[in-house]
């Protein structure tokens, strides 16, 4: 077994998006392995090295001390949908075989998203729940007007997430609307998120263990933030996607699907294909350590070596917040 964390050996991965995220074409990352198991290093591009300090954080937590025991094995899931066509919107939410969907809106016309909208209600028939992420990009009129044409767009919304992007925003859009509001990137952005008091500012949180510091950490802003929590994620591989199973299985159950699907917007991954994280029935599996990368296919999605030069610069900058 290991007793440390050797940085430098840690393998840099490229896997291609079948659709694209926002500008965001190839889930890139690091996998670190601690004592204990593995953790992945995947930090958006737009995070800061004090923001990337806690990624590391997280990615280092599982190896090292590892997570707490689950209050439940498997957890409900909910497929993203990123800005597609509605075709391909309906094939997705077709393929994934989820209850729940989270369309992302607001990056392009409010007529494309409603259409996509309609098409993921069609895929997925009356009696389930979607919901939107418009990523901050919305002023507050803007929002007000989108939020009720997506409601109706969508036959009901189960809530909006991250309409604005400053709290005071988001506060005023919840008071003009009768959709619940969620926020994440409030806390993400927040300088400490566990003295972030939400209460009054949305009805909801998103809580993700890379951009918070790891499980426990996250654990403390459910703790703290005074509104209900649920899980989401980034485009991560299954080694990533693990961290936001084990904290949505440590979390009560609120009713709401964690945003966890990422594992299906990837071309490929670094576990082998019976530990992939794929959903199928609507839930994922909840388990006590990440599963542990393949090596060939390491190799086979290994970055180029300017990325991998790049990658180590992230990590040596964000080792210094640890």
């Amino acid at each position: 077994m290991k007793t440390w964390i050797d940085f430098d050996a840690a393998p840099v991965f490229a896997i291609p998006l079948t659709d694209a995220v926002g500008a965001v074409t190839v889930c890139e990352g690091m996998l670190i392995e601690g004592p204990q198991g593995w953790g992945e290093f995947s930090p958006p591009a737009s995070c800061d090295d004090r923001q990337a300090g806690r990624w590391l954080t997280a990615a280092i937590e599982v190896g090292t001390v590892g997570w707490p025991d689950p209050l439940r094995g498997r957890v409900p899931v909910a497929v993203t949908i990123p800005t597609v066509s509605p075709d391909r919107a309906r094939q997705m939410v077709t393929d994934a075989g989820c209850r729940t969907a989270a369309v992302q809106v607001g990056e392009g016309p409010l007529a494309a998203d409603l259409a996509r909208l309609e098409a993921v209600r069609d895929a997925l028939g009356p009696d389930a729940a979607i919901r939107c992420d418009a990523n901050g990009y919305w002023d507050v009129d803007t929002a007000v007007t989108a939020i009720a044409a997506l409601d109706r767009a969508a036959g009901g919304l189960e809530f909006v997430e991250q309409p604005c992007r400053t709290l005071d925003e988001v506060a005023t859009v919840r008071r003009r609307v009768d959709v619940p509001i969620a926020v994440d990137q409030s806390l993400r952005d927040a300088a400490d998120p566990r003295g972030l008091a939400l209460a009054g500012f949305a009805d909801l949180a998103v809580l993700t263990v890379g951009a918070l510091g790891g499980v426990r950490r996250s654990m403390r802003v459910a703790e703290t933030c005074g509104i209900p929590c649920l899980v989401a994620a980034e485009a991560e591989s299954s080694i990533g996607l693990s961290g936001g199973l084990a904290l949505a299985g440590v979390l009560a159950d609120v009713g709401f699907a964690s945003t966890l699907g990422g594992a299906r917007l990837l071309s490929g991954d670094v576990v082998s294909t019976g530990r992939s994280l794929l959903t199928r029935d609507g839930y994922l599996p909840v388990a006590p350590m990440p599963p542990a990368p393949d090596p060939v296919l390491v190799q086979r999605f290994s970055a180029t070596p300017e990325r991998v030069d790049w990658w180590r610069e992230r990590l040596n900058a964000a080792q210094e917040y640890l």
